[in-house]
């Protein structure tokens, strides 16, 4: 199994990476998190892994600290949790935002991600609450200034995570108003997924 990768960023978009490891090309998929530290095309990149192996499939799954990656095998190892929904749940929060909200039961702010029902906060409650109380957050990560810019490239990143486009969209916009003069995607595409997971007025 591969748990761990070092090389040359090839490509980077929103949850798949791709890095050339002595000349062979590793498809990563990474929560969003993750895809914002890996620097740019070009750059050196390490990711610990998963591998996620079924039948005929092979997929790898990276991520820039043992505490998410930790988080994500936890999150797969609950009935009903895929790897492609334990990734949506690490790119809609962070581990910092996950354990406390698991710890306190609250479930209304995990079905807030896409593809999380009651059912599903449920059971990430009741099987992780003990299991993710154990597991130390990583440090705070530092903020990044950003802008109003990629509109495009942020509602088309949300929609892939499981947001409808008009919410999307409406989400960039708030984004957009609150965020510094400059920035990048990145940014944007955070401070659109606090603007969705903050309680719905009315």
């Amino acid at each position: 199994m591969i748990a761990h990768l070092s090389g040359t960023l090839l490509s980077r978009e929103p949850q798949l990476v791709v890095i050339d490891v002595n000349g062979v090309g590793y498809e990563v998929h990474v929560p969003l998190s993750t895809f914002y530290e890996v620097g740019e095309v070009g750059s050196s990149v390490r990711l610990r892994i998963h591998t996620h192996v079924r039948e005929d499939t092979l997929q790898l799954f990276g991520f820039k600290s043992l505490q998410e990656k930790s988080a994500f095998e936890h999150l797969t190892s609950v009935s009903g949790v895929g790897p492609r929904l334990a990734l949506t749940i690490l790119s809609g929060m962070s581990v910092e935002e996950l354990i406390p909200a698991i710890r306190q039961s609250n479930s209304t702010r995990l079905c807030l991600i896409p593809g999380v029902g009651k059912k599903t906060a449920e059971r990430l409650v009741v099987e992780l609450r003990d299991k993710l109380a154990r597991t130390a957050p990583d440090e705070p990560r530092p903020q990044v200034s950003g802008t109003a810019s990629l509109q495009e490239d942020v509602v088309s990143a949300l929609v892939n995570l499981g947001y409808p486009k008009a919410l999307a969209a409406r989400a960039f916009q708030e984004a957009a108003r609150e965020a510094p003069a400059e920035g990048s995607m990145e940014v944007l595409i955070k401070a659109a997924l606090q603007v969705l997971a903050r309680p719905k007025r009315g």
